[in-house]
């Protein structure tokens, strides 16, 4: 079934997939119907997989920045290693860019504060959120994957569709 081709032709098929696959990284749960579900599962465990195996290789790098006053300032910058940065170019030729939203009765400089320095939102909750917990996860329980889970619905009224929660555990 993670296969399937859900009744589309191939480009839309997989525009459908990187949207459900998006979303549910982004909110961590979707609802769908069964058979998109199973092929969203799959491509979503292939990607936090391939984040997980790379999310801790870093480099650290010294740079020398010149301030305003011409002075010259040594400072250290962490970067992605090569394993990290071929994982991250993966994950953002597969996931679409989803950026991050104001808050209800939040301030634009509340807003610029939080968001300061983040240019790809849904990258960074990766790497930075779920790569960490399902790595601790496997070093405590010894599984990996597994990730996500599928919750039946139910038929869906109207054309007696299989519906399905799929969500990030």
């Amino acid at each position: 079934m993670a296969n399937a081709k859900l009744g589309l032709p191939t480009k839309e098929r997989n525009a459908l997939l990187r949207n459900q696959v998006t979303n549910l990284l982004w909110y961590g749960k979707i609802e769908t119907t069964l058979a998109r579900a199973k092929s969203v599962r799959s491509q979503a465990e292939k990607l936090l997989t391939l984040a997980i195996n790379s999310y801790e290789d870093t480099v650290k790098a010294t740079k020398t920045i010149t301030d305003s006053k011409g002075t010259k300032v040594k400072q250290e910058v962490v970067n992605d290693g090569p394993k990290k940065l071929n994982a991250r170019r993966k994950i953002m030729s597969y996931v679409y860019d989803i950026q991050e939203q104001r808050k209800d009765k939040e301030s634009i400089t509340a807003f610029k504060a939080r968001t300061e320095g983040i240019n790809h939102p849904l990258l960074e909750k990766i790497f930075n959120v779920y790569a960490p917990k399902y790595a601790d996860r496997i070093k405590e329980k010894g599984i990996g994957g597994g990730y996500t889970r599928i919750i039946k619905l139910g038929q869906r009224r109207g054309d007696s569709a299989e519906m399905a929660i799929v969500e990030l555990l």
